[in-house]
Order: C-alpha cells, then structure tokens, then sequence
C-alpha cells in the first residue's frame, strides 16, 4: 500500500462569539468596539494608565499652588473671629519722612487641640518654657476639641526655638504682622495705638481703620507693603523739643500734668503735639491709665484769660469798640450776688491795650456786655468754640456749654470761666484772630496753604486780625506774657489762669496754667500752646503759681528751641509792635485803619510793666 502523504493542519476557525461570556464582550465591545485587534487594546490600556497618573498629579500640583497661594498652610485651620491673625497695615510717617509706625514680622504659638496626644506632657513643657501662660487656660483650650486655638501671641525668636525642640505634636507657628512705634511715648497720644490683632483702637491708627483699612482687610486687599506710607503734619523734631521742655516743666513746678501743641495757622497743621503723662504704644495696657489722657482734645477745661483775646476780637470786629476805647474798671463788677474782681487791679479806666495787657476782668467783661448776649453767641459759634471739633483724632469731647446764657454767663464767659472747651479747640480760635481772619480746622495730616484757604471760613476782617497782633506782641513787651518773649523772634502772647471746680465750688489753690504764644508777631506763622495743670509755687515765683510765673516761662524754651527746627530766622532790633505791626511812628504800615494814637499806645506800654499772671 501507498502510504498516505502527512495531514496538512487547516486553518484554526474563529472563536466562536457565543462562547464567550456576555459580561466580557459588553466591555470589550464599550472599550474598544467590534473587530478591534489585540495591538490596539494594548495601546489603550496605555493610554488609560497614563491619564490616570496624570490626573493623580494634576491634583497633587493643584495642592501644591493652594499651599503655595496661602500664607501659611496652617492658617486654614483657623476657626472664627477671635482667631484672625494680625493683617498688614501701612506705614506712619512724620512729614520729614521718619518713621512713627511700622510692622514687623513676629511668630506667634498655636495649637491643634485634637492632634495633641497628651494633654498634661504637653502643659508642664509649654508653661516652663512660658512662665507667663496660665496653666489652667492652657489646660481648657489643649483640651478641646477644637481644631484651632491660639495659645500665645508675639512670641520671640528664642522661645520659637525653645518651643520647636520640644517636638509636641499639634503645636506649631504662625508669623504674623506686628505693630510696632520706634519712637516710643515720643507721638503717643497722637499716633494712638492697635490692639493684637493689628486693629486700630486709638489716634492716627483708629482713624486708618475707619477711613477704609478695615474694609480693605476685610475683602483681602491689605497685603504687606501694598499700602502707601501715611504722612502726618508732625514734625519729630519738634515733637520731641517739645515734650523735652514740657516734662521739665511739669517737674519743675510739680504740676499734675502738662500739655502742648504747636500748629501752623497758614494750614492748620499740627506740626506737634504732647500731653504728658503720655503713654508707650508699644505697651498699650498703660493707655488704660486715666492719668494718661490726651488733655487737648479729650479734655475740656476753662481756658482763662486766654479767652480774653476771643472777647476783644468779639469788639474789636464789630466796629463799636476801637483800640482807643476805655472802660471803667475803677471798681469791681457787681451782678447779683457776685462780684468781679481783677488780678492786676489798677483802680482806674482802662484802654482796650491796657485791658489786654493788665489782663483785666472787669474791662473785658464790660466789652462783652455792651456788646449783648446774643452777639456773644454768635460770635463764639463762629469762631468753632461752642460745637465739638472733628479732626481725624477719633477722640474728642463736646465743649460744656450753658444749657441757659443769660448776661452773668456772658460776663463770666468773656474772661474764660462758664464754658470750657478742648484746648486744641480754643488754638483754633486763637490762629484765626492771627492768620488775618480766617477760621482753619485743625489736622494732623500734611494740607498745603491753597487746601488750606479753600477749606477756610472768614471770621473777622483782616483788619481786626492786625489789631490783635498788636495787641500780642505789646502783652510781650510790657505785659503779663513778658516772661516768654524771645529774642530774635518777635513772640507775642497771652496768659490765661483759671481756677479749677473742685465739689462744684473754685478752688484758690488749684489752677490751670495756659498760655498762646504767637511767633513772630508780625507775620505769624505758628501759634504755641502751653498748659501746665496745678503747678506749685516755687520761691523763684516769689509764691506765685500763676501762668505768667510758669507757662509763659515755659513756653519761653520751647520757642527758643523750635523755631531754628521751624526755619524761622532770627531777626534783631526790631522796632515796638505799634511800629513795626500798626505803622504808627514811622514803621513798617500792616494796618488797614484803626491805629490807636501815639498818646494812647505809649501809655499801655508805659504803664503795663511786667506783671506776669
């Protein structure tokens, strides 16, 4: 037999569809649809895996940017108000670009309480490297179940590393903004202060947050050094002459307190401003002290017979009384069952220049009467005195007015007792009777002169205002302010002492010492404040604690001292202030009318003498 030639193999037919379980040919017919082959399968499981990691690091980078994006990843956790962290706020600067407020940036330490595995471990090691932390509040907030909770804010840079090397889980750090005052007590009561949180609570800082900062924080916007510098009228150097000679003052006289101010009446900037007791914002806890309030806005007082000038431009300005007026002030004023008397009493009738200068009480109050009760009121509403006044300081006082003036208030109130106002308040008034006439409210910020006039309000004529110069500067030669008079710098000035309420009655023994200087006398510039509250009489004041004894003196240094710093230069032999401001004898004319005669001003030089009160 032939044999049979070897089988050839036939081709392997297709699997048979019907065999393979539906589960699997639904996915493979949803993955890859029919007829695919192995080779594009395997492209697509690829190309799954990848997308798959892909997405996985998307989202790992999109944590990343959010940490990236965020302060401090920790600062998530925060929980409610009470746990904000300080934000940034804008530096204060003096208007010669010195610093008066900065940020700087400081660790404060926080725990998560439900991350802490023992609660008393972490308490014995958290109050011996913070002695200062109460252990039993630090016990309660460890122990809750917060997943926030600060425990110390501010902390330094020693006791971060000290806290670090513990190693306690759930305690950490967060570096916050913290405000801080290089100059210390130097602008206090001007630059106010924050609380911990980095809010304004008090001066310059309370008015940021209310013009806008806040709401700035608020949407996110107050970011570190995204703000632009604030810049204030203050001068630091004058500031800080002034505070020198005030603290000096109030030891010298044993005084209660002192107080001064500086401001430029061709803008109504406040170029400084001290009360003392003051305060260091960088510890502000001593703001709670009441000794330590701003006396010139938060404090209203009778200004004494620094009001007298407010009276005689009453006078003066209403054209009814000229310089060569006379009132009888031969005997003291009776009305009702009071009795006006004068410090200086000279017995006989006097000139307007000589009730200016012997600061006489009977004269100016028989100015105020002739000119009536409602005339006074109305010229004392002009003048800002009878209305709170509203500077970017949030704190201020309503002046005390009489709820019913009759014409023994107006007497009264014309030498500076019945009305007290905030001294601040009162030196607007005074810059006005300087500036040639024109009321400009006070600021603590940088004004030009042209912002200046346009906020200005006419409140006497130009006329009245070269009167009162006058009358300034002659009080500084022959008069009660002649112990202030500086050389060089043609100061002129009044006095004021007023008795103090003490159980609804004055009191002979405590006083209240002021003094408004102008410089230079001619063409003012600057007006100064001085204030010395119950200064004691020393045997160099022969037993008297009056201003023209204490204030006037004062304000005497403080002037010698600023007006180099103010660009004020030093003029020498120059005439008398009917000369040189009223143009009678031959000197300089700055008058526009009403010059006394000769006969008249030399007799209130002559006769006034240095009489300080």
């Amino acid at each position: 037999m032939t044999p049979m030639p070897p089988s050839v193999p036939l081709a392997q037919s297709a699997p048979d569809p019907a065999a393979e379980p539906w589960r699997r040919r639904l996915i493979r017919s949803l993955l890859y649809g029919r007829d695919v082959d192995r080779a594009a399968k395997s492209k697509a499981r690829v190309a799954l895996a990848i997308a798959v990691f892909a997405l996985i690091y998307a989202i790992v980078a999109g944590r990343l940017v959010m940490f990236a994006m965020t302060s401090d990843g920790h600062a998530a956790r925060r929980g409610g108000a009470q746990d904000a962290v300080a934000t940034a706020r804008p530096d204060i600067l003096d208007r010669n670009g010195q610093i008066l407020a900065t940020d700087v940036k400081a660790a404060s330490l926080f725990a998560e309480p439900r991350r802490i595995i023992d609660v008393d471990e972490a308490v014995e090691l958290l109050t011996a490297t913070l002695p200062d932390l109460d252990q039993k509040e630090l016990r309660e907030r460890l122990s809750s179940k917060r997943g926030f909770a600060w425990l110390k804010r501010e902390i330094t840079a020693k006791q971060q590393q000290e806290i670090h090397r513990l190693g306690i889980p759930g305690i950490g750090f967060l570096r916050e903004n913290k405000r801080t005052y290089p100059n210390g007590a130097e602008v206090s009561h001007l630059i106010g202060h924050v609380n911990i949180d980095n809010q304004g609570i008090a001066g310059i800082e309370r008015w940021l947050d209310k013009n806008g900062l806040a709401d700035l924080h608020m949407a996110g916007f107050a970011v570190d050094r995204q703000q632009r510098p604030v810049e204030l009228a203050v001068d630091l150097r004058v500031q800080h002459a002034l505070r020198d000679e005030l603290l000096a003052a109030k030891e010298k006289y044993k005084a209660k307190a002192a107080a001064g101010t500086v401001m430029d009446v061709r803008t109504g900037e406040i170029v400084a401003m001290v009360s003392v007791p003051d305060y260091d914002p960088n510890n502000p806890r001593e703001a709670n002290d009441p000794t330590r309030i701003n006396r010139l806005t938060t404090g209203v007082y009778e200004m004494g017979s620094t009001f007298k000038a407010l009276t005689i431009a009453m006078a003066l300005d209403s054209g009814k009384v000229s310089l060569n007026s006379s009132f009888d002030a031969r005997m003291p004023l009776r009305y009702g069952r009071f009795t006006i008397h004068d410090y200086h009493a000279q017995r006989r009738v006097l000139t307007v220049p000589e009730i200016f200068t012997y600061s006489s009480n009977i004269g100016t109050a028989r100015m105020a009467l002739a000119l009536g009760v409602e005339h006074h009121k109305w010229f004392l509403q002009k003048l800002g005195q009878l209305d709170r006044l509203r500077t970017e300081l949030p704190e201020s006082a309503e002046p005390l007015v009489p709820k019913r003036w009759g014409e023994l208030n107006t007497v009264t109130i014309a030498f500076g007792h019945g009305l007290s106002v905030a001294p601040l308040q009162a030196m607007m008034g005074i810059g006005a009777l300087m500036n040639g006439g024109i009321l400009i409210p006070p600021t603590f910020l940088k004004r030009s002169e042209e912002e200046a006039r346009q906020l200005g309000v006419r409140v006497i004529k130009p006329e009245t205002s070269v009167k009162m110069r006058y009358l300034m500067r002659l009080n500084a030669e022959k008069g009660t302010a002649a112990k202030a008079d500086v050389k060089g710098y043609y100061v002129g000035g009044k006095t004021g002492t007023s008795e103090k309420v003490i159980g609804g009655r004055y009191s002979k023994t405590k006083l209240l010492n002021s003094f408004t200087a102008v410089l230079p006398a001619d063409e003012p510039r600057f007006v100064v404040l001085i204030m010395l509250d119950e200064p004691q009489p020393l045997p160099e004041t022969h037993g008297y604690a009056t201003s023209g004894w204490n204030a006037a003196p004062t304000a005497g240094k403080v002037i010698a001292r600023i007006a180099p710093l103010l660009g004020l230069e030093p003029r020498f032999d120059l005439p008398a202030a009917e000369q040189q401001i009223l143009g009678v004898g031959g000197g300089p004319a700055r008058a526009a009318g009403g010059a006394p005669s000769r006969s008249v001003a030399g007799r209130a030089t002559a006769d006034a003498g240095p009489i300080p009160q």
